[in-house]
C-alpha cells in the first residue's frame, strides 16, 4: 500500500462527505446513531470475536496489563457503546444554533449561527468504544471523521466501524463521513496531521509520547492536553469533613485518569490541624506522600510510617503520577497557593476547599485552568459529569476549546446578518 496515496484518498472523501453531513438533518443524524446502536447490538458476537482475536495478538506480543484491560470489550462493554450512541441521539443538535441577534443602527441584525469545523482526525490508542464514541459525537455535530486508532485494537476497530457504514447507509448518509483507517502503518498518522487541505482539526487520545508527537509535526490544528497535574488546596477556612472527602475522591478514587489530583496544597493556617487526618487516610490506603519540609514534619507528628513518606524534590511539584503518589505542600496561604498553581500545574483542574465565599471567588477568577472548583472532588472534571453526554477528549488549550470537548466544542461559530435592501452609508 502506497500510504500517501490511501491517505489522499481518505481525506478527499473525508472532505466530501463533510459537505453532506454539515447539511444533514437532526433526524438523518439521529437516525444514522440510533441504526449503529441496534447493529452493534445485532453483532455483538462478530465483536466479541474480533475482540479476541487483538487479545490473543496482544498477550502474544507482550503488551502490558493496563494496556490489555483498556483493550478488552465484555458484553457490558459492548452495550455501553450502544448506549452511548443512543444518549449522543437524545443530545441537543447544536448545528444551526442562533445566537446573539442584535439590531445595528444601520438597520441590519446581527448575530451568530453555529456550524462544524468540517473534518476531524482522531488518534488514539487501546480503546476500542473510542471508535464509536468518536463517530458519534462526530457526526451528531456535523462533522466528517478520520479515526486512527491504535494498532493493537485493529480487529476490533473494523469490527464497529461496519456496525458504523451500516448506521450511515441506513439514514441516507454518505458511508465516507465516518471512515476507520485500516493501516497500522504509523505513516499513516504522519500523513493524517499534515493534510490540512482535508482535515481541519486533530485530536490525539493517547499517552503523553503520542500526544507530544502530534503537537509537534502536526500542520493541522490539534486539540489536546498533555499532562493531567491537577491540584486540591485546603484552605484556612476549608470544613475538616468535606476536605477529607475531597482529597480521599481526588486521590485514590482511580489513579490512572488526567483528572486525578496529583498535588495536595494546605494552609499553613490549619496544616497543624488537618494535615494528620488527611496524611493519614492517604497512607491508609497505601499512597506515598511527597512531602515539603513542614508537611513531612507534621506528618511524623502524626505517626505515619517512613516506608510511606519522602521528602518532595522540585520535580514533583509538575509530576503526573498517575500512580498512587501525591505530592503535599504547606503553603502560607491562598496568594501563594495561586501562584503555586499556576506556575507548576497543567492547567487541567484544580479545586478548592473553603467556606469563605470571597476566597472561593479569588481561586475561580485567579487560577488559569480549564476547570476551577469549589469544594468538588477534581475527579469531576469530564464530559459526562459536566452535562456533555460524553467527550472527544479533554483540551488545556485556550483557543478553540477548553476543558473537556463535547459536541460545542466540535463546532465553531459564523458571524450571520439579516437585512432589507440595506446598503452601507
Amino acid at each position: 500500500m502506497d500510504i500517501k496515496t490511501y491517505m489522499q484518498g481518505i481525506g478527499r472523501q473525508a472532505r466530501a462527505a463533510s459537505r453532506a453531513v454539515a447539511a444533514a438533518t437532526t433526524g438523518a443524524k439521529n437516525t444514522a446513531l440510533l441504526a449503529m446502536a441496534a447493529e452493534i447490538r445485532t453483532r455483538k458476537a462478530e465483536l466479541l470475536a474480533a475482540n479476541q482475536r487483538d487479545l490473543e495478538e496482544a498477550r502474544a506480543s507482550g503488551l502490558e496489563a493496563s494496556m490489555i484491560d483498556r483493550l478488552t470489550l465484555s458484553e457490558k462493554g459492548i452495550e455501553a457503546m450502544a448506549q452511548g450512541l443512543e444518549q449522543v441521539a437524545a443530545l441537543p443538535d447544536p448545528v444551526g444554533e442562533v445566537t446573539d441577534m442584535k439590531r445595528r443602527p444601520s438597520g441590519i441584525s446581527v448575530g451568530k449561527m453555529r456550524v462544524p469545523l468540517g473534518v476531524i482526525g482522531i488518534i488514539y490508542e487501546a480503546r476500542p468504544n473510542v471508535t464509536a464514541d468518536a463517530a458519534a459525537l462526530c457526526l451528531k455535530s456535523g462533522n466528517a471523521a478520520i479515526l486512527r486508532g491504535g494498532k493493537e485494537a485493529l480487529h476490533s476497530n473494523q469490527a464497529i466501524a461496519a456496525c458504523v457504514r451500516a448506521g450511515l447507509t441506513a439514514a441516507r448518509l454518505p458511508e465516507h463521513a465516518i471512515q476507520v483507517i485500516e493501516t497500522t502503518d504509523r505513516a499513516a498518522v504522519g500523513e493524517l496531521i499534515t493534510m490540512p487541505q482535508f482535515v481541519d482539526v486533530i485530536v490525539p487520545r493517547g499517552g503523553k509520547g503520542l500526544i507530544e508527537r502530534i503537537s509537534s509535526e502536526a500542520r493541522v490544528p490539534v486539540i489536546k492536553h498533555l499532562d493531567g497535574n491537577c491540584h486540591v488546596y485546603v484552605d484556612e477556612f476549608a470544613d475538616p469533613a468535606k476536605a477529607l472527602a475531597i482529597v480521599e475522591n481526588s486521590k485514590t478514587q482511580r489513579y490512572g485518569t488526567c483528572n486525578t489530583t496529583e498535588s495536595l496544597l494546605v494552609d499553613a493556617a490549619i496544616a497543624q490541624a488537618q494535615l494528620p487526618a488527611i496524611g493519614s487516610m492517604l497512607a491508609g490506603k497505601g499512597v506515598e506522600l511527597r512531602a515539603c519540609p513542614a508537611a513531612l514534619a507534621i506528618l511524623r507528628e502524626a505517626g505515619i510510617a517512613e516506608a510511606q513518606l519522602k521528602a518532595a524534590v522540585e520535580s514533583d511539584w509538575t509530576e503526573e503520577f498517575l500512580a498512587p503518589i501525591i505530592a503535599i505542600k504547606v503553603v502560607a496561604g491562598l496568594d501563594e497557593a495561586i501562584e503555586h498553581i499556576n506556575t507548576c500545574s497543567s492547567q487541567h483542574t484544580e479545586s478548592i476547599v473553603t467556606e469563605n465565599h470571597t476566597r472561593a471567588m479569588r481561586f475561580l477568577r485567579e487560577v488559569d485552568s480549564a476547570s476551577v472548583m469549589i469544594n468538588a472532588s477534581t475527579r469531576f472534571a469530564d464530559g459526562f459529569e459536566y452535562g456533555l453526554g460524553a467527550e472527544i477528549g479533554i483540551s488545556t488549550d485556550k483557543i478553540h476549546a477548553r476543558g473537556p470537548v463535547g459536541l460545542e466544542g466540535l463546532t465553531s461559530q459564523k458571524w450571520i446578518v439579516f437585512g432589507d435592501g440595506h446598503v452601507r452609508a
